[in-house]
């Protein structure tokens, strides 16, 4: 087995895993394809696997049926629900399977009238956004700003943030402001490096805090006011200056969370959130749905149909 580009993903019959203690075992209908799977296919986390042997399955967000409940699993699922999982890749478990064995904390029920496919698109992409709103501490009123806002992590950053009653400042390209206005955003600015400047026009102060979906690490400081708050989702952490603080955000910390992956199934049921599918691929197509990711320009999610 080797990292590399998509020609580096293949398919292998490996063996079914079994539901342990605490465990569920989900028959997977459809696996979300994040940033966060061409990083291990490519090589860029093989640092977390050096202790693991080959093959290496990506993917870390599930949807389908549940088929199986291990002993001493305390759930109030049932086999045969349709269910949505955050799979944490560890050497061959990972989402891009016919079946996946996850801890029951790591699971919750479908959104009542979504697909699997649509409810695929939600466990890591929004457990991350609640992992980031929570670090950030702020208060119903207060404004956030969002970058990316067009994405999969910053639509649901602009979504959930609203949910939570805060004030939402957030970027898009021309083509998407329609896009982004719709998902909530109170002022919609230019995506791009002008980004603190026309944030700080609406907000001379500068904002509360930002979830910076788009990974413009320095350029985004200049928005925040003094003593504000950064969450930042691959490891920025910036110059200390007029008291900002930086939060890296890794959402393997949410990954037992059930009550907040279940919280975000209420409010995709409420509409208050939005799962969006890009594009869906049966799974023998990885490969090209990871050339497309990795092109950019990605709105939404692009989905592997098992």
């Amino acid at each position: 087995m080797e990292f590399g580009g998509p020609e580096a993903l293949h398919i292998m019959e490996l063996p079914d895993p079994v539901a342990g203690p605490g465990q569920l075992r989900i028959r997977v209908h459809a696996a979300a394809v994040n940033p966060t799977d061409t990083g291990l296919r490519s090589g860029a986390r093989a640092g977390l696997l050096k202790d693991r042997p080959p093959p290496y399955v990506p993917g870390m967000d599930a949807a389908g049926v549940l088929e199986q409940i291990g002993d001493d699993t305390h759930t109030d699922l049932q086999v045969g629900d349709h269910v949505m999982a955050i799979v944490v890749p560890a050497g061959s478990h990972g989402a891009y399977s016919e079946r996946v064995a996850v801890p029951a904390e790591s699971a919750a029920r479908v959104s009542a009238g979504a697909t699997d496919v649509q409810a695929a698109t939600l466990p890591m992409n929004g457990l991350t956004v609640r992992l980031a709103l929570d670090v950030l501490g702020l208060r119903p009123g207060q404004t956030l700003a969002v970058t990316g806002a067009a994405g999969a992590v910053g639509g649901y950053a602009v979504q959930l943030a609203k949910a939570d009653g805060l004030h939402v400042i957030a970027d898009a390209s021309l083509a998407d402001e329609q896009l982004v206005a719709g998902l909530g955003a109170d002022i919609v600015v230019r995506r791009g490096k002008e980004f603190s400047e026309q944030v700080r026009e609406a907000r001379p102060d500068g904002v509360d805090g930002l979830i910076d979906g788009a990974l413009l690490n320095e350029l985004v400081i200049p928005a925040v006011r003094d003593g504000g708050r950064i969450a930042t989702l691959r490891g920025f952490r910036g110059e200390e200056e007029r008291g900002i603080t930086f939060h890296p955000v890794l959402v393997r910390s949410y990954a037992h969370e059930q009550a907040k992956l279940d919280r975000l199934r209420q409010l995709a049921e409420g509409g208050q959130i939005t799962p969006r599918v890009a594009r869906t691929f049966p799974a023998e197509q990885a490969a090209q749905a990871h050339r497309i990711l990795e092109a950019g320009g990605t709105r939404g999610r692009l989905v592997l149909e098992f």
